[in-house]
């Protein structure tokens, strides 16, 4: 296997102003609809394929904190790639760097931030509803927490299946993933 070499956001900057590295996204689609690296192309750690890049270029993978892109990266060195980096710090870092991103406000918020903001809000509105009306409404924190523990056993989030059918998740956000040409290589 290759080792991995991680990149810093400016040196990363820099390589895409030269046009001489293919920058991947590994976050989900929703994700990358919402806010990427203008350059990037969409292909999730979910369905990563290696077989789809191109072995002629510098391949640079990055996520949000750099812990996805390290997954690809390591699955990019398995599959026989040997000129590959992974943005260290990811999204987050390139952000922090003061460096620009490709922002579409018209795309919802990430279907895990919308879990969290719908479970927090269960959780804090059962807890005061019990406290002040009934001691009955502490069975939605209990339920919220249970769901929670499932999905973080099972991998499968029943929260998350149903925010999805919501209507304003049914954006653009399928067409970000960016799909392969007729040889089935991203270019």
């Amino acid at each position: 296997m290759t080792s991995v070499e991680d990149i810093e956001p400016e040196a990363l900057r820099q390589r895409l102003a030269a046009s001489d590295v293919l920058l991947v996204d590994v976050r989900e689609a929703d994700e990358f609809a919402r806010e990427h690296i203008a350059g990037a192309v969409s292909m999730p750690l979910s369905t990563f394929d290696p077989a789809r890049l191109p072995r002629d270029r510098r391949i640079i993978v990055s996520c949000a904190s750099g812990r996805r892109s390290q997954q690809a990266a390591e699955q990019l060195g398995t599959a026989g790639f040997s000129n590959i980096a992974n943005l260290r710090g990811g999204l987050a870092a390139w952000k922090l760097a003061g460096l620009p991103t490709s922002v579409d406000l018209g795309q919802p918020i990430s279907l895990m931030r919308q879990v969290q903001i719908t479970a927090g809000t269960l959780i804090v509105l059962g807890t005061v509803l019990g406290a002040f009306v009934s001691t009955w409404f502490l069975l939605i924190p209990g339920f919220v927490g249970g769901g929670l523990l499932i999905a973080g056993i099972t991998d499968s989030c029943l929260m998350a299946r149903m925010l999805s059918k919501l209507p304003y998740n049914h954006s653009r956000a399928a067409d970000a993933h960016i799909g392969p040409d007729e040889r089935g290589s991203l270019v």
